[in-house]
């Protein structure tokens, strides 16, 4: 009888992490059909996607980090839409109101993402690239395989220079199966626990960040970017960057417990010509907290280049 039991308990233990999932909701028609901006069918599923700013101007392409949607740019998308750019936005696969395609997250994978929505876009001419954390090693990677499309690339707080994970993450990222399990057992409430312990935020950021953990895909979304793009120091890209001439702006947040300020000094050994810059009193949620002075950083570095 006490063996019956116990192995229900262990099947249940072992199935808790598809039953939380099969709670959570899928993206419907409504919550599309409501929402600013527009969707296209991409390679591997529905991508959202926003233009703001001018209707004409110089394009830039804003890319948001692991776990924050498209909505994590409104304030600085502003910002850069009244220095004329004409500004895109999209939300990554697995985030926000894109679909969650399942498999491999590497760099691949998000540059062809790109890619397909610039494409489809129609957009030929030279570009900025904007992008913040793990938007930032996507940008990265990108700019490296299409330097011949680059205008300037813009780091924000940005991964793949260095990085700093919990041990849990850590443990769920290089551990497949028990990972898995315990990421999806337990993920969801260390991030809502994250969001109630952190420095106030934004309440339109917050919510998205809550609806984001109810969203099937998302868990499995963020730990294969974990164990893909972000496992991945990007020495060869930066170097192929700077090879090609292409300009590059970096700002960091001095207060960032994700992204450590000693990435300035690793990020030009890889590329002796990029311009840096550092907000104090900024954490890693720099691009809500301090949109102010990431705009006015960028206001100076655009208007000095093309003086």
């Amino acid at each position: 009888m006490w063996s019956f039991v116990f192995c229900l308990l262990i099947a249940g233990a072992a199935a808790a992490p598809w039953w939380l999932e099969s709670r959570r909701q899928k993206i419907d028609k409504a919550a599309r059909k409501n929402a600013a901006g527009k969707f296209v069918s991409l390679g591997r599923g529905v991508t959202h996607y926003q233009w703001s700013g001018p209707v004409r101007g110089p394009v830039a392409v804003l890319i948001h980090g692991l776990s924050t949607p498209s909505v994590v740019w409104d304030e600085v998308g502003e910002g850069v839409g009244m220095l004329g750019y004409r500004v895109l936005t999209y939300d990554l696969y697995g985030r926000g109101l894109s679909d969650a395609p399942r498999g491999p997250q590497d760099a691949s994978f998000f540059v062809d993402q790109l890619t397909e929505l610039l494409d489809d876009q129609g957009i030929e001419e030279e570009i900025t690239l904007v992008g913040y954390s793990m938007g930032g090693a996507i940008a990265t990677a990108f700019a490296a395989r299409n330097t011949h499309r680059m205008k300037q690339l813009v780091l924000l707080a940005s991964a793949g220079v260095a990085t700093k994970e919990s041990g849990f993450s850590e443990y769920c990222r290089t551990n497949p199966i028990i990972g898995d399990w315990l990421f999806g057992t337990f993920g969801a409430r260390r991030m809502l626990g994250g969001l109630k312990t952190s420095t106030p935020r934004n309440p339109k950021i917050l919510a998205a960040q809550k609806n984001e953990l109810q969203r099937q895909g998302f868990l499995r979304s963020v730990l294969a970017s974990r164990r893909g793009i972000l496992a991945d120091m990007l020495e060869q890209e930066h170097r192929e960057i700077s090879r090609a001439d292409v300009p590059v702006f970096a700002i960091w947040a001095a207060d960032d417990h994700v992204i450590p300020i000693g990435s300035i000094g690793r990020l030009v050994e890889w590329n002796r010509t990029v311009r840096q810059e550092q907000v104090d009193g900024a954490g890693h949620d720099i691009p809500y907290t301090h949109s102010a002075e990431v705009v006015s950083i960028l206001r100076g570095l655009f208007l000095e280049r093309y003086e």
